[in-house]
């Protein structure tokens, strides 16, 4: 049975899915600065941000809000199947689902690490290669999604399956790049570990379909797991495909929480 259809709203957060396998938060440093200033990513965060703020006036019209325009896998499986509307229509929100998310802590922690990695990917490809990869990213998720829950009528929003393939171009990219990782260990002491992006964000990903395969055919879980995957996949595969050469650059660093 599906869940009550105003009682569950299915997000795509990486940020939200590491506090389920760590008990205590972790840090990262990343020494790997952009040459380029990135534009786009800057936009895209400030058009999410601009959305979500919008979505707090609506108000009581927000669940109606999120059933039109959030990703509904039974909606785009009834029009292929039944023809009840065009697929265009019910594909769109697959699109307009990647600007919406279901909470504060929702957004900031996607838009975290689109600031984190995001740089360093729109560097790689050029500010317009990076634009249709991100976009072309997201829409690859939410098709991994819907074929792993074709017939769910839960809305999915969040901005992480584009995000997700964000994290694998990174890896495929820069797969030695630096990740100083401070884990907290119980009850006040924390270890220092020093490991390649590869190993760091490799792990993220075994994670996420970990949980997919335990969660498939499961009614209303939280997490969009297999857009998490389907995302990073395409992300790994595209920049090893048509990555483009490195831009040179010099020795700084940022900080990354996960």
């Amino acid at each position: 049975m599906h869940p009550e259809p105003d009682r569950c709203i299915r997000v795509n957060s990486p940020g939200k899915h590491r506090q389920a396998f760590r008990p205590r938060q972790t840090r990262a440093t990343i020494e790997n600065p952009a040459s380029l200033t990135p534009v786009v990513t800057r936009v895209l965060i400030a058009i999410n941000v601009a959305v979500f703020l919008y979505q707090l006036l609506l108000g009581p019209q927000l669940r109606e809000f999120l059933f039109t325009w959030g990703m509904i896998p039974e909606r785009i499986t009834l029009a292929l199947q039944n023809h009840d509307e065009s697929l265009l229509t019910a594909a769109l929100p697959a699109f307009t689902s990647m600007f919406l998310h279901g909470g504060w802590m929702h957004l900031i922690g996607n838009m975290w690490y689109l600031a984190i990695f995001g740089d360093n990917v729109e560097d790689r490809l050029g500010h317009f290669g990076y634009l249709l990869f991100y976009l072309a990213a997201g829409l690859a998720a939410a098709a991994v999604h819907w074929y792993t829950n074709s017939d769910s009528r839960v809305p999915t929003v969040g901005a992480s399956g584009a995000i997700a393939g964000v994290l694998g171009a990174y890896a495929a990219a820069y797969p030695g790049a630096r990740v100083i990782t401070l884990v907290p260990l119980f009850p006040i002491f924390v270890q220092v570990i020093a490991l390649p992006a590869l190993v760091v964000l490799g792990l993220w990903f075994v994670l996420q379909f970990i949980s997919g395969f335990l969660t498939l055919g499961a009614a209303g879980a939280g997490i969009a797991f297999w857009a998490h995957v389907g995302g990073f996949a395409f992300g790994f595969l595209v920049m090893k495909l048509f990555g483009a050469a490195p831009r040179s650059r010099q020795p700084s660093e940022a900080w990354v929480e996960h």
